[in-house]
This record gives C-alpha cells, structure tokens and sequence, in this order.
C-alpha cells in the first residue's frame, strides 16, 4: 500500500477513536436527525407532510428544543430554528426555556427526597409542615388531612384550577401569602378548598404553591437554593433554574416568549413567583436526565436522588384521576407512561417516558402554539426509534 494511502487510513482511525461516539452510533444520530426534520409522511396536507423548518414556520413557533432517552439514559438532542424572532440567534442545545407546569413534577421530586430522608411524611398533615399559612380547615380533615400526596396529585380538593398567568418582569408581584389568599397584586384567585381529599381530581397549581412555601418553611432555605441541591445539581441539570426573575448571567441564555403567530411578545417573558407550579428555565436535554432518574430509580435500588420506593410514588396512581406524586400516568397498549405537560405566556414543552422501558422524549418550544409542534415531533420522535406507543392524542 503506498506511504499516503497508508497515511490517510491511519489518520481515519485515530480520528474515529477521538469520536465521542463510535462512527456506528455517529451515523445513527445522523440518521435520527435526518428523520426528525423530514416529513412524516410525504405529500400529507396537515404537519406530518411538512420538513420541519416549514412545519416551525407554519406553526408560528420560532424555536424548539428536543431530547431523547434511549435505554436508561440522554441519547440525542437538538434545537432548531430561533431563540428570539427580533434577533435572530439560534436555539442552542443550551438555550434556556421556560418549562411552565413541568416544574410541578421537580417540585414533587424533592419533596420526595425530603420524605425518603426522613424530613417530611408524604401523608402527613401538610399544615404540620407550614408557619405562618394554613390550609382552611373543613370539618374532614380532622378524618383525612391535606397531604403532600394529595396536593402533588391534584387530589387534595383543592378548587382553584390554577394555572398561573405570570408578571410582566417591571410589574409588581405578590408573595406567595398574597397568591394564596388572593390579594393584590396577585393576578388570581384564592387557593380554597371544596371537597375532601381523594373525593375527586380537580388540578391544582395552587396546591403546588401550598407544597412551595411548606418546603421552603421546613427547610429555612429559598426555594430556588432548594431545588438545586436537592434535584438539579445531583442529577447534572447544569443548564436549570427555579430562580424568579432569572438573574442576569442566566437571562442571556434564554428563549423569547412569542405568542401564537410567532411574533415576539411585548415582554421577553413573564416572571413567575409561583416557582414549584411554574417557574423552572431549563433545557431539553435536562428534562432528559429528569425523566432518566425516574426510570432509573423506579429499577432499583436507587438512583441519584430518589430510591425505588420514592419513584414508584410518581409512577403509581393514586387512585383518584390520572396521577402519581407529581406526574400523570396513562395506560396505552402494553405498558405504562407517565408525562407532563406545560404552559405558560409564550412556552410550551411536554415530557413523556415508559414506566419499564427506559424510553422517553423532552419538547419545549418558544411560542404559545408550541402543541401542535410538539405533537408532530412527538410521533416523529417514536417513528424513528420503533416505539410502539402513540396510536392516538396524549391526554392534556
């Protein structure tokens, strides 16, 4: 063999060792990407026809950010289209969005290391854990309490039905006493309560904003200094934040809030003082590695924040309505799922994982019609890796 043909298959190999994935697995990322950005089926009339730069133009969603769990563990990942239409800089992998009610199941997360340390019961008298609020006492919580279980699976009787609209950054916010009791400057109602536990599924963001100032009153620490040692940072979410307003190193990372033709919003995004119910920034590619430890540790014995009993509370029903401890779970076929799904001014994201398999999907987008986005991703996303799942609509 000639000097530089020997030359040139020596440096091939060195360069496939330097890979940070063997060429085989280079080529199938390659190939996943191709699929997500064709159409799913060529020459259809609605978004399954369209590539997906058309499909994000039509849809009037500038930016998204996808990931994929595959056994166990992160696989792919990849953002698309724009962080900001008035600027026009990229979604990185790296851009921060807006995660809306996909915080709830965070939240639900280190409430549940809190309970598997000992620190708190999960169906324990919540009023136990809170100093200065309580919850209104009905005469029947003198027979069944409101619980952190029953407040992280909307079960509580708990009728708001929040949903929470957020502030613009420049106006004035309301502490989480206001938000509960409903005074200004809080943009909602009040956190009342119109049934017994268990009765009845009615969702609930201001029970989670209950669970919110009871882990912060137990603890004595900020709730966003909270979550980052007990959730983000043991699970490697390098790139997520509870803080409310994003601080300034943080905000340059972020996506715009578009509305639902695509334009920029008035405000780059609103600020939420509701963090546990709607106040994560965070990356596709973190959720990933949320949705991983779920699985990982519902294995056993234990993953890095939670220990198998712990994740089998969010992944179990608890018998009222579609949730676990934090996520709602839905039969399809011949397994389980469970998923959540967020919404807030300009954001929307979605993530999905199989109980057994070890499969999964995080989808957050900059636009208020980031669903219909996310639903084509979603059924591309299961079509390039086989999955055997979506025959239909997830339940919202």
């Amino acid at each position: 063999m000639p000097p530089t043909a020997t030359r040139v298959i020596r440096g091939l190999l060195l360069a496939a060792l330097l890979l940070p994935f063997p060429l085989g697995a280079v080529q199938e990322l390659a190939e996943v990407t191709q699929q997500i950005e064709a159409p799913r089926t060529p020459g259809a009339a609605g978004p399954e026809g369209l590539p997906l730069a058309e499909l994000l133009e039509a849809a009037g969603v500038p930016g998204v950010s996808v990931a994929v769990v595959r056994d166990f563990q992160l696989h792919w990942s990849r953002a698309f289209g724009v962080a900001d239409v008035e600027t026009g800089v990229p979604v990185q992998e790296e851009t921060l969005f807006q995660a809306a009610s996909i915080s709830k199941p965070v939240t639900a997360m280190a409430a549940l290391r809190l309970v598997r340390e000992g620190r708190i019961a999960l169906d324990g008298d919540v009023n136990g854990m809170l100093r200065s609020w309580q919850v209104p006492l009905r005469p029947e919580h003198d027979v069944t309490p409101v619980t952190p279980r029953s407040l992280f699976s909307h079960t509580s009787g708990a009728d708001d039905g929040f949903g929470f609209p957020g502030y613009d950054p420049a106006a004035p916010r309301p502490d989480l006493h206001g938000i509960l009791n409903g005074e200004a400057p809080s943009n909602v109602g009040p956190v009342h309560f119109a049934r017994p536990p268990y009765q009845a599924y009615k969702y609930s963001g201001g029970g989670t904003t209950i669970m919110q100032l009871a882990l912060t009153e137990l603890t004595d620490r900020p709730f966003a200094a909270l979550m980052e040692a007990t959730v983000l940072s043991p699970l490697g979410m390098t790139r997520s934040s509870f803080q409310q307003p994003l601080s300034s190193e943080w905000t340059t990372h972020a996506a715009r809030a578009h509305d639902g033709a695509g334009r920029a919003r008035s405000a780059p995004w609103h600020v939420y003082p509701e963090q546990a119910a709607a106040g994560l920034w965070t990356t596709a590619t973190d959720l990933a590695r949320f949705i991983a430890e779920v699985q990982q540790a519902a294995l056993g014995p234990e993953g890095a924040v939670l220990d198998r009993a712990m994740a089998l509370e969010m992944i179990t029903p608890v018998g009222v309505g579609p949730y676990g401890v934090g996520l709602a779970l839905e039969k399809r076929g011949e397994g389980w799922y469970f998923s959540h799904s967020g919404s807030n001014r300009g954001f929307r994201g979605l993530i999905l994982g199989h109980v057994r398999k070890g499969y999964g999907v995080a989808i957050l987008t900059n636009a208020d019609n980031g669903r219909e986005v996310i639903d084509e991703l979603l059924a591309r996303v299961a079509a390039a890796y086989g999955w055997d799942m979506l025959d239909g609509p997830l339940r919202r």
